[in-house]
């Protein structure tokens, strides 16, 4: 498998190498793509199609109006970009620049400065899954289900979500305006967002008042997410709480380890999911050993912000029959993302596998049922455990968050007012 992805990427340095040759109008047969790139990673139609792109960048080159403006560096990504769009994985799949990639591993470490919110493309159009908590977003009033409809005046429409989450990145102090669809209500409006610097505190907890349940929540998996689920179940233990209510929803998932080290918390044995490769095989990957909550009490909280690491640990937990999900359908982002590096620090993150919940069930764009369908009213925003600290029972009733109420109701622990 790891060679297979060693080739991809080689054939997508072959593109880029061409590319760059062919500002001077060199037209490049299969015996040029062969002293770039070994016989076994071009094909016998690559001739044809590498002369297409070549005449493509030709007459840009010489034609287009503002040619002088034109930089061979963008063209080249543009190229690599439309091939991955061209797949329609949108949304998952993606070119990253350079500074997307950094951009991205910044993401994935749970630091950046931004505006502060999650991202999705649904229906060509790209939706607000989540402003994170304490966020320059949250504080400017974006909702889930808001869509933004231009950023500093470019309609988004024209651009890919990486695109749309490369300009709303910036640095700490800077503006952005949004033009925001707003999903209650219908309107336009336009936001102007001072940028931040974005620390997300991925995993939290609090004691939900008048119960003896405790109110877990996963914001992305992260690196070290697993381990500080771990330190909060065991937390958890030591209070002598005797229930979880693991909060998923606007989960937009992460690293895939880590959705494999949380699931495995909570199980004793089995499988967390399949993989489906490209040929129709099919590999399990085990529960790994030494979870510290194989027997709590648990309910699952999901809805169609909750996306690809929180769909595989919903998944494996509702097929063991460890927990019900409660809530709304899940996003559907159901493959694994390879990362395959390009010459110039340009990344291409491309889907080589499809992951299946351990009972064969498909997540990819279908998503996941919940056990039990609750839907949260428009008006109401979910409660998570940061919002927590001056919680009372009788306020915790009285919120209006009815997904979390009813987990509570299938725990059977009603705050005691």
């Amino acid at each position: 498998m790891k060679d297979r992805w060693a080739l991809a990427g080689s054939l997508l340095l072959v593109i880029m190498v061409a590319l760059a040759g062919l500002v001077g109008g060199i037209w490049l047969d299969r015996e040029a793509l062969l002293q770039l790139a070994p016989a076994s990673v071009v094909p016998d139609d690559a001739t044809d199609e590498f002369k297409l792109i070549a005449e493509a960048w030709q007459v840009i080159r010489e034609r287009y109006v503002a040619r002088q403006e034109v930089v061979p560096r963008q063209l080249t990504y543009g190229a690599i970009s439309g091939m991955v769009d061209s797949l329609g994985d949108i949304g998952h799949s993606r070119f990253l620049t350079p500074e997307q990639v950094e951009e991205q591993r910044q993401a994935v470490e749970g630091r950046y400065e931004g505006i502060g919110a999650y991202v999705e493309m649904k229906d060509g159009r790209v939706v607000i899954a989540s402003p994170i908590e304490g966020s320059p977003a949250e504080h400017a009033g974006l909702r889930a289900g808001d869509v933004i409809i231009a950023v500093d005046g470019t309609d988004t429409s024209s651009l890919s979500l990486t695109e749309v989450v490369s300009r709303t990145t910036g640095p700490a102090g800077t503006t952005v305006t949004l033009t925001i669809l707003t999903s209650e209500t219908g309107n336009l409006r336009d936001v102007v967002i001072e940028r931040a610097s974005i620390r997300v505190e991925n995993v939290t907890w609090r004691r939900l008042p008048g119960t003896s349940v405790a109110h877990l929540r996963i914001a992305g998996f992260s690196e070290g997410v697993a381990r500080d689920v771990e330190d909060a179940l065991e937390r958890i233990d030591r209070e002598g709480l005797d229930g979880v209510v693991l909060d998923l929803r606007n989960s937009p998932g992460g690293l895939l380890d880590e959705a494999i080290g949380v699931a495995s918390q909570f199980l004793a044995d089995g499988n967390v999911l399949l993989q489906r490769d490209s040929e129709g095989r099919i590999e399990p990957v085990a529960v790994e050993s030494g979870g510290v909550a194989p027997d709590v009490a648990l309910v699952l909280l999901v809805n169609r912000g909750t996306a690809s690491g929180a769909e595989v640990v919903t998944g494996a937990l509702q097929d063991a029959e460890r927990a019900q999900a409660v809530g709304e359908r899940t996003f559907g982002a159901g493959t694994v993302l390879t990362e395959m590096r390009l010459s110039d620090g340009s990344v291409l993150l491309l889907a080589v596998r499809e992951w299946l919940t351990p009972n064969g069930r498909v997540i990819w764009h279908d998503g996941l049922e919940p056990d039990v369908a609750v839907s949260l009213p428009a008006d109401v925003a979910p409660l998570f455990p940061r919002l927590e600290d001056d919680l009372t029972a009788e306020v915790l009733m009285a919120s209006g968050d009815t997904q979390l109420l009813r987990a509570l109701d299938l725990l059977g622990a009603a705050p005691v007012q």
